[in-house]
Parts: structure tokens; sequence; C-alpha cells
């Protein structure tokens, strides 16, 4: 039996949790909006289209803001394609992912659909095969009201107000060699502050994020950040992280121990952030938007699923529709995690993605929308982690990984509203044979009651939700949990993520 003891009070407070870390990513890749959030004839469409029961699981999945609309996508997106009467909308190549953009679903679409689900527009310009100019008629046609050729033409096109975007991607992954239009560091750090300047002289109110490494495993990492930085500091909010994990090779005990990863690169561009600060004696704090992450299962797109051939360019192709198993969904509860832990320099975050394409919502065309196991995760922690993150003290056993060394058998982090008296604990068990008994020290919290406890897991670690068993797994209410004179006592089942809501 695996043992850890943790301790929480509300004393220890890492930082806000901001509704932004509860963020998700729309590209126009595979069946994510076709087919995924957009099938107009299908039983459940509005009348513009939409996939009402898709809109009812985002809704309940609990996303605050959406970036849109890439990705890779968006490094060869002209964005006027995407305006104007459907019918004069052009059919495009789309190079990142070997696909046929029908440019059905637009701008002014998309931006409906948000509205009728509650989230947040993220608006990425593309940096890759544009520049400055393209992005500043973008951000004349979203946020200028009107008497200006672009913001009219947006009039023309049906909404009178402006959208009034104000989160903004500068471009995406611009340290990939398979982004198009990729730049060394100096380059891309040059054009995003060009950018950046010009787009605050238009609109003083947007918040810019400048691409950081799309992996820690970049070679670049780490120098990219600091010379992106260097000419981009004054001029943003944000510094972009890009984070993916699968289990590879049947080593499943790395891969549950994936969020300790997280942890290090999140800390690690935290500190080059604060060493550009340093240097230029700074008083502005840049923040990050984690605005990808999730697990994703990249080498069966390489070897499998890749798109190829001069002829062959699908409309809506099937790509990147990874079935989650339990042991997924409890390293994506991980991971989710980690973000909280950080929440005082985390403070937006885009689960990548949202419908069908490496999503925790599924759809069939013409049938059922379903839950994956990773929906359970998301959609509980943005119910109940309000208020402060904590820091919670933590003693456990350890083992070790080939990949990350020595790590935690039990992981935890806690949130503490204060308007509301509510704490939650979010728990993971890493190991794989062994319940772990956690006991948890809440005597700051006086006269705590358990309001709910639930625990993701199963006897077979590699269950999924699927088209034919659509409820294969799911959360269940974790009875063991007591408390007794301060203390909260509670068992978890090997590889099992647990949310414990405390009043």
């Amino acid at each position: 039996m695996v043992s850890a003891r943790l301790t929480i009070d509300p004393q220890f407070a890492v930082g806000p949790v901001n509704p932004r870390l509860f963020g998700s990513f729309v590209e126009h890749l595979g069946r994510c909006v076709y087919d995924g959030i957009y099938e107009p004839a299908h039983p459940k469409a509005d009348a513009s289209g939409f996939r009402t029961d898709v809109m009812e699981l985002v809704k309940e999945l609990g996303v605050s803001a959406i970036r849109y609309p890439g990705g890779n996508f968006v490094s060869g997106f002209r964005w006027e394609d995407s305006v104007g009467p459907r019918d004069q909308r052009p059919r495009r190549l789309d190079l990142a992912w070997h696909s046929t953009e029908t440019n059905e679903v637009g701008l002014h679409e998309f931006s409906s659909w948000l509205e009728k689900v509650g989230s947040e527009l993220m608006l990425a310009v593309n940096l890759g095969t544009r520049g400055t100019e393209e992005a500043l008629d973008l951000l004349e046609y979203t946020n200028i009201r009107s008497g200006t050729e672009l913001s009219e033409r947006r009039v023309a096109n049906g909404r009178t107000e402006p959208f009034r975007i104000k989160m903004w991607c500068l471009g995406n992954e611009m340290d990939g060699p398979w982004q198009l239009g990729h730049r060394s560091a100096d380059d891309y750090g040059k054009i995003a502050s060009r950018t950046a300047k010009a787009m605050r002289q238009l609109d003083p109110s947007v918040e810019l994020v400048v691409c950081g490494s799309s992996s820690a495993q970049m070679p670049t990492f780490g120098e990219w950040e600091r010379v992106v930085l260097t000419h981009s500091y004054d001029d943003v909010d944000y510094i972009s992280c890009h984070a993916y994990y699968e289990e590879k090779n049947g080593d499943l005990g790395s891969f549950l121990a994936s969020a300790s990863n997280m942890d290090h690169f999140i800390e690690s561009v935290v500190a080059t952030a604060d060493h550009v600060k340093a240097v230029k004696g700074s008083s502005k704090t840049i923040n990050i938007s984690f605005d990808e992450w999730n697990v994703w299962y990249i080498q069966r797109f390489e070897q499998i699923e890749k798109i190829e051939g001069i002829d062959n360019w699908p409309t809506a192709p099937r790509l990147l529709e990874d079935a989650y198993s339990v042991a997924d969904a409890v390293v994506f509860g991980n991971l989710l995690m980690s973000l909280l832990k950080h929440a005082d320099r985390v403070t937006s975050a885009s689960l990548a993605q949202l419908v069908n394409v490496i999503a925790p919502i599924m759809t069939e065309p013409g049938g059922p929308a379903w839950k994956q196991t990773t929906f359970f995760p998301f959609a509980l922690t943005s119910k109940l982690a309000k208020g402060n993150a904590l820091e919670v003290k933590l003693e456990a056993e350890t083992y070790t990984t080939e990949v990350y060394g020595v790590v935690p058998l039990i992981d935890a982090v806690a949130t503490h509203d204060a308007d509301t008296g509510s704490t939650s604990v979010f728990l993971v068990n890493r190991s794989q044979t062994e319940e772990a008994t956690v006991t948890i020290d809440v005597t700051a919290l006086r006269g705590v009651i358990v309001l709910d406890a639930q625990t993701l897991s199963d006897d077979d670690v590699y269950a999924k939700n699927t088209l034919d068993q659509p409820d294969r797994v799911g959360l269940s209410r974790n009875k063991s949990v007591a408390v007794r004179d301060g203390i909260v006592e509670l068992t978890l089942p090997p590889v099992s993520w647990t949310s414990v809501n405390l009043g």
C-alpha cells in the first residue's frame, strides 16, 4: 500500500486561477470543424449548421476561451478567404495538413458559435506566409467600429458591432522547420516585435502572445525564448508553451510521470523570461499562455495517417482521432494539475483540441457525439478550481522512471475560493499496482465537510469510450473519503485521478 500526506492552508497561495486556464483550441484540421462542430445535414444541427449536441458537451466541458484558426493551419491562412458571402469564398489547399479548406466556416460563423457556447475568441494571425500589414488589416476588420474600408466591409458582411477580440497569437510554432515561413529566433523576434507595436498603435487594449518553443525537446529550446523575448519583451504580454505526451514502447511508468516534465518546462520558460526581465531592468512580468497541451500519439500520425501526394487533397479527412484510455485521462488530469500549480504565471491555456482531433469530444457523421475519457478531468476541474491555487505540502513515496528519473507516486494540487469557502483537491496515483492511502491535513480550513469526491479509474487502464461503447469509462463516487478532527482520509485506486470537493 502506497501512502502520502499533504497539508492544505489558504495562506500558501500560488496565485489566482484565471478562467482562461480552461481554454481550448479549434483548428481547421481533420474533422474538428467540418463534421465536428459543423454538420448542416445532421439531425441535431441548428439553423446555422452547428451541431447542438456538440454545443451542449462544450458547455458542460466548461471551456472559457478558444484559440482559432490554428495551429499550423494559420501559417498559410488568408483571413480574407473566411469572410463575405459563402458562395464567393475560395477553396484553398492547406499545406499544413495536406487537405482542402472550403472556407464554409469562417470568422463570422465561428464567432457566432462561440457566442452560443459562451467562450471567448483567441485569434491567431499568420506570421508565416504573411506579416504585419495583414495582421493590421485583420485587427481593423475585427475591432474598429466603423468608418474605414475594412470595418465597413465587416458591417457589409453582417456584423454591425465589432468583434472586440482581446487576445491575439503572433503566429504559431515559428521555431518549427515544418512551419510555413519558419524563421530563426532572431528573425521571428523582430517581426513579432514590429507586428505587436503596430497592433498596439491601432488597438492599445489587445493582449499579445509571442511564440515560444513548440516543445521542450526542440534543439533551440531556451535560447529561442531568450532571443525572441529580447526583441519583443516590451511589446507582448505572454509567451507560449506547447507540449504533447504519449506512452512510448510500453513504458507506462514514464508516461504517468509526464506532468513532472511539464512542471520543468514551465519553470524553465519562467526562468528565461525573468532573465530577460532582469537584463532589461523591466518592471513588467511576462506570463505564459500554454496554448497547446494534451496527450497526442504523434508517432501514429507520422507513421500511418500522414497524407501525401500531389493529387491527394481530401476535405475534412479523419486525422489525429486518438481514442483515449483511462491511463491517458489520468496523465491528462495530471497535466491540468501542473497548470494549476503554476497559476501565478500560467494565466492562459488551450487544450488542443476540442472536437474529433485529439479531443475530449468525438462525433460520428449523422450519428452521436460522446465523451472521451479525457472529458471528465477537464469538465470537473474547470467547474471546481476556483479562487487561488494553493501550494500543498506533500510527502509521498517515489518511484524511478526511465525517462524522468525519480518522481512521486502521488501528485496533488488544491484550490481555495475565499468567497464561497470551498476547497478542491486534485490527486493522482501513479502506481500501477498499489492503492494509495492519502491523509490531508485541513485544520487550517476549519470545520470542513466533504461535498463530493470523484475518481477516474478502471481495472483495465487501457479501457476507452468508443462509438460502440460510448459510456464504457466515467467518473465514480469515491466512497472511501472520511473526515475526522481536521484530517481527510481517502484511498486512491492504482492509476487514477481524483477530485475532492470540500466545503
